[in-house]
Protein backbone atom coordinates (compact mmCIF):
# COMPACT_ATOMS: atom_id res chain seq x y z
CA UNK A 1 0.00 0.00 0.00
CA UNK A 2 2.77 2.30 1.29
CA UNK A 3 4.33 2.26 -2.91
CA UNK A 4 1.36 2.34 -4.42
CA UNK A 5 1.00 5.37 -2.58
CA UNK A 6 3.96 6.63 -3.63
CA UNK A 7 3.18 5.54 -6.99
CA UNK A 8 -0.27 7.56 -7.36
CA UNK A 9 1.48 10.67 -5.60
CA UNK A 10 3.96 10.97 -8.58
CA UNK A 11 1.44 10.19 -10.68
CA UNK A 12 -0.38 13.07 -9.88
CA UNK A 13 2.41 15.08 -10.41
CA UNK A 14 2.48 14.75 -13.89
CA UNK A 15 -0.88 15.88 -14.16
CA UNK A 16 -1.78 14.00 -17.16
CA UNK A 17 -4.91 12.41 -15.92
CA UNK A 18 -7.66 13.80 -18.68
CA UNK A 19 -5.10 15.65 -20.36
CA UNK A 20 -5.67 16.26 -24.44
CA UNK A 21 -4.01 14.09 -27.02
CA UNK A 22 -0.28 13.98 -27.25
CA UNK A 23 1.03 14.07 -31.04
CA UNK A 24 3.95 12.50 -30.23
CA UNK A 25 2.73 9.80 -28.25
CA UNK A 26 0.41 9.32 -30.54
CA UNK A 27 3.08 8.49 -33.07
CA UNK A 28 4.51 6.10 -30.60
CA UNK A 29 1.70 4.16 -30.21
CA UNK A 30 1.52 3.83 -34.22
CA UNK A 31 4.97 2.75 -34.60
CA UNK A 32 4.40 0.07 -32.17
CA UNK A 33 1.30 -1.22 -33.57
CA UNK A 34 3.83 -1.49 -36.94
CA UNK A 35 6.56 -2.91 -35.57
CA UNK A 36 4.14 -5.93 -34.37
CA UNK A 37 1.71 -6.14 -37.01
CA UNK A 38 -1.48 -5.69 -34.99
CA UNK A 39 -4.19 -4.12 -35.17
CA UNK A 40 -4.46 -1.97 -31.84
CA UNK A 41 -1.73 0.15 -29.40
CA UNK A 42 -2.22 2.01 -26.52
CA UNK A 43 -0.82 3.94 -23.98
CA UNK A 44 -2.38 3.56 -20.50
CA UNK A 45 -2.24 5.44 -17.34
CA UNK A 46 -3.49 3.69 -14.09
CA UNK A 47 -4.96 5.52 -11.72
CA UNK A 48 -6.36 4.10 -8.31
CA UNK A 49 -9.50 2.81 -9.95
CA UNK A 50 -9.21 3.32 -13.41
CA UNK A 51 -7.36 3.01 -16.34
CA UNK A 52 -7.00 5.98 -18.30
CA UNK A 53 -6.39 5.79 -22.29
CA UNK A 54 -3.98 8.63 -23.08
CA UNK A 55 -2.88 7.02 -26.53
CA UNK A 56 -5.83 5.08 -28.05
CA UNK A 57 -5.26 3.96 -31.64
CA UNK A 58 -8.07 0.81 -32.75
CA UNK A 59 -9.77 1.05 -29.53
CA UNK A 60 -13.23 2.74 -29.25
CA UNK A 61 -13.30 3.54 -25.47
CA UNK A 62 -11.16 6.31 -23.61
CA UNK A 63 -11.12 4.46 -19.90
CA UNK A 64 -11.70 1.28 -18.06
CA UNK A 65 -12.18 0.31 -14.48
CA UNK A 66 -8.69 -0.73 -12.86
CA UNK A 67 -9.52 -4.08 -12.35
CA UNK A 68 -10.59 -5.25 -15.63
CA UNK A 69 -7.35 -3.96 -17.26
CA UNK A 70 -4.30 -6.25 -17.99
CA UNK A 71 -1.58 -3.39 -17.77
CA UNK A 72 -2.34 -3.30 -13.77
CA UNK A 73 -0.48 -6.35 -13.88
CA UNK A 74 2.73 -4.69 -15.41
CA UNK A 75 2.62 -2.07 -12.37
CA UNK A 76 5.03 -4.38 -10.07
CA UNK A 77 7.63 -5.69 -13.06
CA UNK A 78 9.22 -2.74 -14.51
CA UNK A 79 11.73 -4.10 -16.20
CA UNK A 80 9.42 -6.60 -17.83
CA UNK A 81 7.71 -6.72 -21.11
CA UNK A 82 3.74 -8.34 -19.70
CA UNK A 83 2.88 -11.07 -22.88
CA UNK A 84 0.01 -12.83 -23.19
CA UNK A 85 -0.50 -14.88 -26.05
CA UNK A 86 -3.57 -16.14 -25.77
CA UNK A 87 -6.06 -14.76 -22.90
CA UNK A 88 -8.41 -17.77 -22.98
CA UNK A 89 -5.74 -19.90 -21.60
CA UNK A 90 -5.15 -17.39 -19.15
CA UNK A 91 -6.13 -17.65 -15.59
CA UNK A 92 -5.78 -14.22 -15.14
CA UNK A 93 -7.71 -12.97 -18.03
CA UNK A 94 -9.97 -15.40 -19.49
CA UNK A 95 -13.20 -14.37 -17.67
CA UNK A 96 -12.05 -10.68 -18.38
CA UNK A 97 -14.98 -8.87 -20.20
CA UNK A 98 -12.95 -7.31 -23.14
CA UNK A 99 -12.07 -11.48 -23.36
CA UNK A 100 -15.28 -12.17 -23.15
CA UNK A 101 -17.00 -9.50 -24.75
CA UNK A 102 -15.71 -6.74 -27.48
CA UNK A 103 -13.18 -6.60 -28.56
CA UNK A 104 -12.39 -9.94 -27.51
CA UNK A 105 -8.75 -9.28 -26.91
CA UNK A 106 -6.86 -12.65 -26.83
CA UNK A 107 -3.25 -11.09 -27.34
CA UNK A 108 -1.58 -8.52 -25.26
CA UNK A 109 2.27 -7.01 -25.08
CA UNK A 110 2.68 -4.06 -22.47
CA UNK A 111 5.94 -2.72 -21.60
CA UNK A 112 5.74 -0.16 -18.54
CA UNK A 113 5.92 3.13 -18.31
CA UNK A 114 8.70 3.44 -15.50
CA UNK A 115 9.67 7.49 -13.82
CA UNK A 116 13.07 8.02 -12.65
CA UNK A 117 11.85 7.02 -9.10
CA UNK A 118 11.38 3.78 -10.70
CA UNK A 119 7.33 3.70 -9.87
CA UNK A 120 5.34 2.32 -13.04
CA UNK A 121 2.39 4.90 -14.45
CA UNK A 122 0.77 2.61 -17.06
CA UNK A 123 2.24 0.88 -20.27
CA UNK A 124 2.65 1.13 -23.85
CA UNK A 125 1.14 -1.68 -25.26
CA UNK A 126 -0.15 -3.81 -28.24
CA UNK A 127 -3.04 -5.70 -28.54
CA UNK A 128 -4.84 -8.16 -31.14
CA UNK A 129 -8.56 -10.01 -31.03
CA UNK A 130 -6.50 -13.59 -32.14
CA UNK A 131 -3.65 -15.31 -30.30
CA UNK A 132 0.07 -14.62 -31.30
CA UNK A 133 3.31 -14.49 -29.81
CA UNK A 134 6.01 -12.15 -29.90
CA UNK A 135 10.06 -11.91 -31.04
CA UNK A 136 12.64 -10.99 -28.45
CA UNK A 137 13.21 -8.14 -30.82
CA UNK A 138 9.86 -7.25 -30.98
CA UNK A 139 9.59 -6.41 -26.78
CA UNK A 140 12.65 -4.40 -27.08
CA UNK A 141 11.51 -2.41 -29.74
CA UNK A 142 8.11 -1.86 -26.78
CA UNK A 143 10.68 -1.17 -24.61
CA UNK A 144 12.38 1.51 -26.72
CA UNK A 145 9.36 2.88 -27.51
CA UNK A 146 8.27 3.12 -23.62
CA UNK A 147 11.33 4.67 -22.42
CA UNK A 148 10.96 7.14 -25.39
CA UNK A 149 7.28 7.88 -24.23
CA UNK A 150 7.78 8.42 -20.59
CA UNK A 151 11.06 10.61 -21.92
CA UNK A 152 7.77 12.91 -23.22
CA UNK A 153 6.14 12.86 -20.08
CA UNK A 154 9.09 13.91 -17.96
CA UNK A 155 10.31 16.24 -20.36
CA UNK A 156 6.59 17.46 -20.21
CA UNK A 157 6.65 17.41 -16.58
CA UNK A 158 9.36 19.52 -15.99
CA UNK A 159 7.91 22.07 -18.50
CA UNK A 160 4.54 21.96 -16.52
CA UNK A 161 6.49 22.54 -12.92
CA UNK A 162 8.99 25.39 -14.99
CA UNK A 163 5.76 27.22 -16.44
CA UNK A 164 4.58 27.35 -13.03
CA UNK A 165 7.44 28.32 -11.55
CA UNK A 166 7.37 30.89 -13.83
CA UNK A 167 3.58 31.76 -13.38
CA UNK A 168 4.27 32.03 -9.81
CA UNK A 169 7.22 34.43 -10.48
CA UNK A 170 5.10 36.29 -12.59
CA UNK A 171 2.34 36.36 -9.80
CA UNK A 172 4.78 37.54 -6.83
CA UNK A 173 6.35 40.16 -9.45
CA UNK A 174 3.25 41.74 -10.22
CA UNK A 175 1.97 41.98 -6.15
CA UNK A 176 5.43 44.17 -5.70
CA UNK A 177 5.29 46.36 -9.13
CA UNK A 178 1.85 47.31 -8.07
CA UNK A 179 2.45 48.42 -4.74
CA UNK A 180 5.58 50.08 -5.91
CA UNK A 181 5.18 54.43 -5.89
CA UNK A 182 4.10 55.13 -9.21
CA UNK A 183 4.01 53.03 -12.64
CA UNK A 184 6.49 50.62 -13.97
CA UNK A 185 6.74 49.96 -17.66
CA UNK A 186 8.54 48.25 -20.44
CA UNK A 187 8.10 50.14 -23.63
CA UNK A 188 9.70 48.21 -26.90
CA UNK A 189 10.95 49.82 -30.50
CA UNK A 190 11.14 47.45 -33.33
CA UNK A 191 13.61 47.87 -35.90
CA UNK A 192 11.20 49.42 -38.36
CA UNK A 193 10.79 52.45 -35.47
CA UNK A 194 7.20 50.46 -34.18
CA UNK A 195 6.37 51.32 -30.34
CA UNK A 196 4.85 49.13 -27.40
CA UNK A 197 4.01 48.60 -24.09
CA UNK A 198 5.91 45.06 -23.63
CA UNK A 199 4.81 45.44 -19.77
CA UNK A 200 2.82 48.26 -17.78
CA UNK A 201 2.05 47.54 -13.72
CA UNK A 202 -1.57 48.69 -12.27
CA UNK A 203 0.29 51.78 -10.87
CA UNK A 204 -0.16 53.26 -14.66
CA UNK A 205 -3.87 53.42 -14.24
CA UNK A 206 -3.64 55.21 -11.52
CA UNK A 207 -1.62 58.01 -12.81
CA UNK A 208 -3.50 57.95 -16.46
CA UNK A 209 -7.25 56.97 -15.31
CA UNK A 210 -8.31 58.88 -18.37
CA UNK A 211 -6.64 56.04 -20.96
CA UNK A 212 -7.75 52.88 -22.33
CA UNK A 213 -5.13 50.85 -20.91
CA UNK A 214 -4.98 47.80 -23.20
CA UNK A 215 -5.35 50.29 -26.20
CA UNK A 216 -2.35 52.72 -24.63
CA UNK A 217 -0.27 49.51 -24.51
CA UNK A 218 -0.72 48.46 -27.99
CA UNK A 219 -0.01 52.65 -29.05
CA UNK A 220 1.72 53.83 -26.49
CA UNK A 221 1.83 57.82 -28.70
CA UNK A 222 -1.74 57.74 -27.63
CA UNK A 223 -0.25 58.46 -24.22
CA UNK A 224 1.05 62.21 -25.73
CA UNK A 225 -2.15 63.33 -26.40
CA UNK A 226 -2.59 63.86 -22.71
CA UNK A 227 0.83 66.07 -22.43
CA UNK A 228 0.72 69.39 -21.86
CA UNK A 229 1.17 71.16 -24.93
CA UNK A 230 4.20 73.32 -23.75
CA UNK A 231 6.31 69.66 -22.94
CA UNK A 232 5.21 67.35 -25.59
CA UNK A 233 7.76 68.99 -27.65
CA UNK A 234 10.94 68.68 -25.48
CA UNK A 235 9.00 65.17 -24.47
CA UNK A 236 9.11 63.55 -27.98
CA UNK A 237 12.61 64.86 -28.68
CA UNK A 238 13.86 63.57 -25.16
CA UNK A 239 12.14 59.87 -25.77
CA UNK A 240 13.80 59.62 -29.31
CA UNK A 241 17.37 60.75 -28.10
CA UNK A 242 17.13 58.11 -25.92
CA UNK A 243 15.87 55.26 -27.92
CA UNK A 244 18.33 56.38 -30.63
CA UNK A 245 21.41 56.94 -28.35
CA UNK A 246 20.90 54.53 -25.81
CA UNK A 247 21.09 57.19 -23.28
CA UNK A 248 19.04 57.85 -20.24
CA UNK A 249 15.83 59.08 -20.04
CA UNK A 250 14.84 60.88 -17.84
CA UNK A 251 12.31 64.25 -17.83
CA UNK A 252 9.64 66.19 -15.97
CA UNK A 253 6.65 66.90 -17.53
CA UNK A 254 2.47 67.79 -17.09
CA UNK A 255 -0.40 65.17 -18.08
CA UNK A 256 -3.66 66.09 -17.79
CA UNK A 257 -5.59 64.33 -15.86
CA UNK A 258 -9.03 64.73 -15.61
CA UNK A 259 -9.43 68.76 -15.37
CA UNK A 260 -5.96 69.66 -14.67
CA UNK A 261 -2.54 69.07 -15.48
CA UNK A 262 -0.58 66.66 -12.95
CA UNK A 263 3.56 66.89 -12.89
CA UNK A 264 5.09 63.15 -13.58
CA UNK A 265 8.57 62.01 -13.82
CA UNK A 266 9.48 59.69 -16.16
CA UNK A 267 12.84 57.77 -15.15
CA UNK A 268 14.44 54.99 -17.96
CA UNK A 269 17.24 53.27 -19.60
CA UNK A 270 17.67 51.71 -23.05
CA UNK A 271 19.05 48.29 -24.05
CA UNK A 272 19.65 47.33 -27.40
CA UNK A 273 18.41 43.54 -28.22
CA UNK A 274 19.62 41.42 -30.83
CA UNK A 275 16.95 41.26 -32.91
CA UNK A 276 17.78 44.67 -33.03
CA UNK A 277 14.51 46.72 -31.10
CA UNK A 278 15.33 48.44 -27.95
CA UNK A 279 13.74 48.16 -24.70
CA UNK A 280 13.18 51.10 -22.27
CA UNK A 281 12.79 49.96 -18.52
CA UNK A 282 11.40 53.04 -16.36
CA UNK A 283 9.30 53.98 -13.77
CA UNK A 284 6.67 56.83 -13.95
CA UNK A 285 5.38 59.08 -10.60
CA UNK A 286 3.27 61.64 -9.58
CA UNK A 287 5.80 64.74 -8.84
CA UNK A 288 2.79 66.82 -8.26
CA UNK A 289 4.08 67.16 -3.98
CA UNK A 290 7.70 67.89 -5.14
CA UNK A 291 6.93 70.61 -7.47
CA UNK A 292 4.43 72.12 -4.70
CA UNK A 293 7.10 71.63 -1.68
CA UNK A 294 9.38 73.75 -3.79
CA UNK A 295 7.19 76.35 -4.97
CA UNK A 296 6.52 76.95 -1.28
CA UNK A 297 10.08 76.91 -0.39
CA UNK A 298 10.57 79.45 -3.33
CA UNK A 299 7.55 81.76 -2.10
CA UNK A 300 8.81 81.28 1.72
CA UNK A 301 11.98 83.02 0.39
CA UNK A 302 10.30 85.45 -1.63
CA UNK A 303 8.65 86.57 1.61
CA UNK A 304 11.88 86.69 3.61
CA UNK A 305 13.08 88.59 0.80
CA UNK A 306 10.34 91.04 -0.08
CA UNK A 307 7.69 91.25 2.53
CA UNK A 308 9.82 90.94 5.47
CA UNK A 309 12.40 93.44 4.52
CA UNK A 310 10.31 96.79 4.88
CA UNK A 311 9.77 96.50 8.72
CA UNK A 312 13.40 94.49 9.07
CA UNK A 313 14.67 98.05 7.43
CA UNK A 314 12.67 100.29 9.17
CA UNK A 315 13.99 98.63 12.64
CA UNK A 316 17.61 98.60 11.53
CA UNK A 317 17.37 102.96 10.66
CA UNK A 318 15.40 103.26 13.72
CA UNK A 319 18.57 101.36 15.53
CA UNK A 320 20.64 103.32 13.66
CA UNK A 321 19.50 106.57 15.17
CA UNK A 322 19.91 105.78 18.90
CA UNK A 323 23.20 104.25 17.59
CA UNK A 324 24.44 107.31 16.44
CA UNK A 325 24.21 109.39 20.11
CA UNK A 326 22.50 112.04 18.76
CA UNK A 327 20.94 113.44 22.10
CA UNK A 328 17.31 113.55 22.36
CA UNK A 329 14.87 114.75 24.03
CA UNK A 330 11.68 112.64 25.45
CA UNK A 331 9.26 113.64 23.11
CA UNK A 332 11.99 112.41 20.42
CA UNK A 333 12.53 109.40 22.25
CA UNK A 334 9.09 108.88 22.21
CA UNK A 335 8.25 109.34 18.93
CA UNK A 336 11.19 106.63 18.66
CA UNK A 337 9.32 104.23 20.79
CA UNK A 338 6.40 104.86 19.06
CA UNK A 339 8.13 103.92 15.01
CA UNK A 340 9.50 100.48 17.06
CA UNK A 341 6.21 99.92 18.37
CA UNK A 342 4.82 101.10 14.98
CA UNK A 343 7.18 98.43 13.18
CA UNK A 344 7.13 95.52 15.90
CA UNK A 345 3.33 95.28 15.11
CA UNK A 346 3.45 95.34 11.67
CA UNK A 347 5.86 92.77 11.43
CA UNK A 348 4.03 90.39 14.38
CA UNK A 349 1.21 90.66 11.66
CA UNK A 350 3.28 89.77 8.39
CA UNK A 351 4.48 86.38 10.40
CA UNK A 352 1.04 85.81 11.55
CA UNK A 353 -0.26 85.97 8.29
CA UNK A 354 2.45 84.07 6.55
CA UNK A 355 2.34 81.70 8.92
CA UNK A 356 -1.72 80.93 8.20
CA UNK A 357 -0.38 80.64 4.89
CA UNK A 358 2.31 78.49 5.39
CA UNK A 359 -0.21 76.15 7.66
CA UNK A 360 -2.63 76.10 4.85
CA UNK A 361 0.10 74.81 2.61
CA UNK A 362 1.30 72.19 4.47
CA UNK A 363 -2.27 70.95 5.24
CA UNK A 364 -3.17 71.18 1.41
CA UNK A 365 0.06 69.35 0.65
CA UNK A 366 -0.09 66.43 3.69
CA UNK A 367 -3.76 65.99 2.34
CA UNK A 368 -2.63 64.99 -1.19
CA UNK A 369 0.68 63.12 0.19
CA UNK A 370 -2.21 60.94 2.19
Amino acid sequence: MADETARLKELRSYHIMGSPPEKELDELAKIASLICNVPISLITIIDKDRQWLMVNSGLGISETKRKDSFCQHALHKPKEVLVVRDSTKDLRFKNNPFVIGEPKIRFYAGAPLETPNGNVLGTLCVLDNRPRSISSNHKKALQILAKKAMDYLNTRKLLLEQNSKIETNISELKKLTDNVPGGIFQLKMDPNGELNFEFLSSGMKALHPTINFEEWAKSPELGFSLIHPDDIGPFQKSLSDSLLSLTPFCIEYRVKVKNEYNWHYISAKPQKMPDGSVLLYGSFQNINNRIEFGNALEQISFDISHVLRKPVTSLLGLTQLLEDGKAINKSELMEYVGYIKSVSIELDQFTRDLDKIYREKRKKFNSKKN
